[in-house]
């Protein structure tokens, strides 16, 4: 049930989008156990000038390829299970894009199973 919103760069291709889409959907059905049907995604395409980064954060360089990947998820993972997931994510993308593994930034954001609705308007994760 993770919601996954992608910000990245005009620049970037179809075929791009596409293997960054399916690299974070793999690792998220690897590390996280999600099932493949499990796909929600958005893709947020921006100007070069609407994103804005540093230099180098953490003695992490950036580029113009640097790219924001928001996975909105319920909470109860493990420490060692986002640590996966997140190599998971940036080495996918990196194997597959122009996109280098410094240059994925990955935000995760927790929430309880009440709190997701797929349709009707029903809390379809909610146990009655």
């Amino acid at each position: 049930m993770p919601f996954v919103q992608i910000y990245l760069g005009a620049h970037l291709t179809a075929k791009n989008k596409k293997d960054i889409s399916l690299s974070v959907h793999q690792s998220l059905q690897d590390h996280f156990n999600i099932p493949a049907a499990d796909y929600f995604q958005v893709i947020h395409v921006q100007q070069p000038e609407d994103l804005l980064y540093p230099d180098s954060y953490f003695d992490v360089p950036h580029t113009n390829n640097l790219l924001y990947i928001r996975i909105t998820a319920r909470s109860g993972r493990t420490v060692e299970m986002k640590e996966a997931l997140y190599k998971s994510i940036a080495g996918r993308i990196a194997a597959t894009t122009p996109v280098k593994e410094e240059d994925v930034v990955i935000v995760l954001v927790e929430n309880e199973l009440a709190d997701w609705s797929f349709g009707r308007g029903i809390a379809q994760m909610v146990v009655k």
